[in-house]
């Protein structure tokens, strides 16, 4: 804690304290309700959430009541701005139902959640539950093992299958859980230790906030603890007569998926939840819906999910036009030449500066030094060398000597490389020897140098050629330009591939199929590609099959998802350290709770070596010498490639052991489970097997417990706590400690020169091994930087996707509103009267009448509605209003004329075939294409076509909205591409990118406007139909 933290905290409080005293109110209030629950009968019990959910009813009874008044206005008036008014009295009314409906849940909480315990205590104590027989219990016992009839008594038993595993109920909530449960209520983050029990925290706000039928989901990790939780605790919500099912037991879009979105509890993970958001924003009617209100969220292990997970944005994707046509196979063969003569060229300069500074020529030997990392950074040799007495130093003053006046001199560095690596930013860029030795044999010396644009259209509008040369000119330069920025933008992918993306490490390849593993969490993301075409550019790399490139048809970030909840909370051990990402981006509070029993696990300082040789080394004597006292040992590891070498090395020596990592993830809750038995020895990612404790027997805890080896500090503190809370759950004993060295990934990007100096002044040797707190401080202030870093890619992703967000509000209000069909009529006149503003005001600030006119028949098929005197005299809001007014009433009789025409035909086939076909096909054509209208026969022949027509007019919004729409994602995942290269110019990217998406989006609505309303009018059943 930072100096003017400890002052802040001296004078204000401490806050996390402040939080818990205010809950300890409610803990008071809890305990005081429970002797009086004990008393009841099992029957009385279960009575209890039936009056609960009888009180919340009543309370909101007055609201539901006038919102079905007002339904019923809605229905009888043809006003359509009466209706969109009665429409938000009724969302104002559903706001104060909502807010009615959390103050019932506030009052009732301390009995509710004392009721939760009680039926836990009565599980674990008596065996069973016997209570009178419902026709639910009934139909829970024709499927489910732990309900029996016997009778007219329905025993609740206290074993049943979870996902697989056998369990008898043994568990009973204590006080702090209550806490906790208190915590997520409010709409917070409960910080749990390992062991404390989430898992039955989540009960208490879970059945509470389901009493009001809104619905809750239960957010998890994988689609393993998702199945395992909701078949663990669902009997205790359905013994209360509430329904629970698990989205990932059923097929998208299926009806079972749509029924499990029907319950009061839903469990699933975060991916299938976001997924189904943005599926529902893709069908064509309302029975296609699976998702109901977003209300309440209570997602564990909420830092992996709302921070790991929300790097990359979910996104549905399909085809690109020609998107299998690529240079990758074309390029590969250079890319093998150009990365191979770097590695020579490096290599050659790297010994040239050993032999340098050997000789104490250490002024040319630094910039030798400079130039080999610029290089190739990742090169093991040089990794080493930088690991050993000052050479680290060297090169970082180096570096900052060359980097002075914005990298002035940097280019007398890069002359004899053929390419620079920026591994901090993530960059490649071709030097202009590597220009030259990319383009030999090549008659276009600038084939892979883009020209500057805007110089060669200066010099060619210069030219003062004729109009159609020009324009034919200017056609070819794009055309070329846009031909060369592909094939530079897929040279830079592949040499990304070659030197930033190391397989076992970013990725890993399964059945001939690239797949990313998460950098925090160790697991396969299915599903999940990078974007940009370098998974393209991975696959050429690793010869297997190059996809075809895919355009985006629907996307969203977790973030803007998780945020549209009416309620969200979360769970997890490790939050604290996030606290301020968790505040800046969801809102969320983080409230740190007490262990039920204090923490035994003896945490030691890290223990620092200068080559990774020597770490792994000094790691395999301890786990030889943990498991020789008995002890179980969980090795932690940042990598899949790090924990297959670790498992040659165990081999070699005979030591028995599991290996955990994205690669044998399906096996991760089996291994975990088995890794608290003694002498197991455990290699896994630091992430590995969340949601799953390691229970220790009697003679582990007598050995000293789980002992954690941490085999490189993280990127991120969080992490790191993550693998040492594995031990020392509720007072078990245990130990971690943390190996590190100089060569790990953290130390060498962000390590603190401050250490490489001390290990030079102390005279370190190779073997030797540093442990102090300040060192292990000094490590913990580097992971803070890479923390910060990794926040800002988060933001900086989160304000890309905000401003999608409110395109994505505007054009999914629009799809809903077809879609129901409630507001579409309202809709409609709106984008008759923006067609009206549009062509009047283009028009009208040209002077040019015959453009009005042609516009005028082209959109509304109508004459004029005034003449070329009262165009030139009215003022433009005037005559908008004229043209709009006209419009309206023109619109109104081609329906009518419409209904008309259509109902003999209707009235035929239903009197002929009305007992065959409940839809029925209707096409419609506006003269260029033809498009068929799926229509209920019956409703329309007793509507005499009112619901034909409202069908015509949904299927004519959704699909020009959906086809614009598919168009407008591509164009902005150009421009976010394009957009980067305003860098250059000094520019921010984000900036540009904000200004150009809204004349994109504009230019997007106007067209759609004016397409919608283009076919509305001149829509039409064909004569031949």
């Amino acid at each position: 804690m930072s100096f003017l933290n400890k002052i802040l905290k001296s004078f204000l409080g401490d806050k996390n304290q402040k939080d818990l005293k205010e809950v300890g109110k409610i803990v008071a209030k809890i305990k005081k309700a429970e002797p009086a629950l004990r008393e009841l009968s099992d029957d009385e019990l279960r009575q209890k959430t039936r009056e609960f959910r009888e009180k919340i009813k009543t309370a909101t009874a007055e609201i539901s009541a006038q919102i079905e008044e007002l339904k019923a206005q809605i229905k009888s008036t043809a006003n359509i701005d009466e209706k969109e008014g009665l429409f938000s009295k009724i969302e104002s009314l559903k706001k104060d139902s909502y807010k009615i409906e959390e103050k019932v849940l506030n009052e009732i909480q301390p009995e509710a959640f004392a009721l939760v315990k009680e039926t836990a205590r009565r599980w674990a104590e008596n065996g069973q539950i016997v209570v009178e027989a419902t026709d639910r219990d009934r139909e829970l016992a024709a499927t489910k093992d732990f309900v029996e009839i016997q009778g007219d008594k329905a025993v609740w038993k206290n074993s049943w299958d979870a996902a697989g595993t056998s369990v008898v109920w043994d568990m009973v909530h204590y006080d702090v859980q209550f806490i906790g449960g208190s915590v997520l209520h409010s709409g917070k983050i409960a910080e749990m230790a390992t062991g404390e029990g989430k898992t039955l925290v989540g009960t208490l706000p879970i059945y509470l906030n389901a009493l009001t039928g809104r619905g809750v989901h239960v957010v998890t990790v994988n689609d393993y603890l998702a199945k395992r939780d909701s078949a663990w605790m669902g009997p205790l919500y359905q013994f209360h007569e509430l329904t629970i099912d698990c989205i990932d037991n059923h097929e998208p879009n299926s009806d079972s998926r749509r029924k499990a979105y029907q319950s009061d509890i839903t469990y699933g993970t975060n991916n299938e939840f976001g997924f189904d958001y943005l599926r529902d924003n893709m069908v064509t009617s309302p029975e296609e819906l699976v998702q109901r209100e977003l209300n309440f969220a209570v997602v564990d292990e909420v830092d992996s999910v709302l921070i790991d997970d929300a790097r990359t944005p979910l996104i549905i994707s399909g085809p690109v036009p020609q998107g299998d046509r690529h240079e990758f196979d074309v390029l590969k063969p250079s890319v093998d030449r150009i990365v191979e003569i770097q590695k020579k060229t490096v290599s050659g300069i790297f010994n040239e500066a050993k032999k340098l500074i050997a000789a104490g020529n250490r002024k040319d030997g630094g910039f030798k030094l400079l130039q080999a990392y610029r290089g190739l950074p990742k090169n093991k040799h040089l990794i080493k060398f930088l690991s050993e007495d000052g050479n680290r130093v060297l090169l970082q003053k180096t570096e900052a000597q060359y980097m002075q006046d914005n990298n002035r001199e940097m280019h007398k560095v890069d002359k004899d490389l053929y390419f620079v690596i920026d591994e901090k930013n993530n960059q490649i860029d071709l030097t202009d020897k590597g220009v030259e030795y990319m383009s030999q044999g090549n008659s276009d010396p600038n084939f892979f140098v883009l020209q500057d644009i805007g110089t060669e259209i200066a010099e060619l509008e210069a030219k003062n050629l004729p109009k159609e040369e020009e324009f034919a000119a200017k056609d070819e330069l794009f055309r070329e330009f846009a031909i060369k920025s592909e094939r530079v933008h897929t040279l830079n992918q592949l040499l990304k591939a070659y030197t930033l993306f190391e397989k076992d490490d970013q990725y890993v390849v399964i059945d001939g199929e690239v797949k990313i593993v998460d950098e925090q969490t160790g697991r396969i993301m299915e599903g999940r590609r990078y974007s940009d075409r370098l998974p393209q550019a991975i696959e050429a790399k690793e010869n297997v099959k190059i996809e075809a490139a895919t355009q985006t048809f629907a996307t969203i970030t977790l973030q803007n998802y998780f945020r549209m909840y009416n309620k969200l909370a979360g769970m997890t051990g490790t939050a604290e350290t996030e606290a301020g990402e968790f505040w800046q981006i969801y809102k969320l509070d983080v409230v740190v709770i007490p262990t039920n029993r204090p923490i035994l696990r003896k945490d030691k300082q890290d223990l620092v070596y200068k080559t990774n040789r020597e770490k792994y080394n000094a790691v395999i004597e301890e786990i030889e010498r943990l498991i020789a006292q008995g002890r179980p040992v969980l090795v932690g590891t940042t990598s899949v490639e790090i924990s297959q070498l670790l498992s040659r090395a165990l081999s070699l020596r005979k030591i028995p052991h599991q290996v955990l990592n994205a690669k044998l993830h399906k096996k991760e809750a089996e291994i975990v489970a088995e890794a608290g038995n003694p002498g197991v020895v455990t290699i896994a990612t630091n992430m590995a097997g969340r949601g799953t404790d390691i229970k220790l027997k009697q003679e582990v805890k007598d050995a000293g417990g789980l002992a954690i080896i941490g085999t490189e500090r993280h990127d991120s503190r969080r992490v790191d706590r993550q693998l040492r809370g594995r031990a020392g759950r509720q007072g078990d004993p245990g130990s971690s400690q943390f190996y590190v060295s100089l060569e790990d990934n953290l130390m060498r990007l962000f390590g603190s020169e401050r250490i490489a100096r001390m290990m030079d002044r102390l005279g370190h040797k190779e073997g030797d091994v540093i442990q102090h707190s300040m060192i292990t401080k000094s490590i913990e202030r580097a992971q803070k930087k890479v923390e910060q870093n990794n926040f800002g890619i988060r933001k900086r992703l989160l304000e890309y996707d905000d401003v999608m967000n409110k395109q994505r509000d505007v054009i999914y209000k629009r799809r809903r509103n077809a879609l129901f069909g409630d507001h579409l009529r309202y809709d409609i006149e709106n984008m008759i009267y923006d067609t009206a503003a549009s062509i009047v005001s283009v028009t009208k600030s040209t002077h040019d009448y015959k453009e009005f006119e042609y516009e005028i028949i082209k959109y509304f098929t109508m004459e004029a509605p005034v003449s070329e005197e009262e165009f030139k005299n009215m003022q433009l809001q005037e005559l908008v209003e004229i043209v709009y007014k006209k419009a309206s009433e023109d619109y109104k009789m081609k329906l009518q004329v419409m209904k008309d025409k259509a109902f003999p035909i209707i009235e035929n086939v239903y009197n002929q075939q009305g007992s065959l076909f409940k839809n029925i096909q209707v096409p419609f054509s506006d003269g260029h294409k033809v498009l068929n209208i799926v229509t209920d026969l019956k409703e329309a022949y007793e509507t005499h076509c009112d619901s034909l027509v409202s069908d015509f007019e949904k299927n004519i919004s959704l699909s020009i909205i959906d086809e614009n729409w598919k168009l407008h994602l591509r164009e902005m995942d150009d421009l976010r591409r394009s957009s980067q290269g305003a860098v250059y110019e000094q520019k921010d990217p984000l900036v540009i990118y904000k200004q150009e998406s809204f004349h994109l989006f504009t230019e997007m609505i106007d067209k759609v406007n004016k397409e919608i309303v283009s076919f509305l009018f001149k829509g039409e059943i064909p004569s031949n139909g």
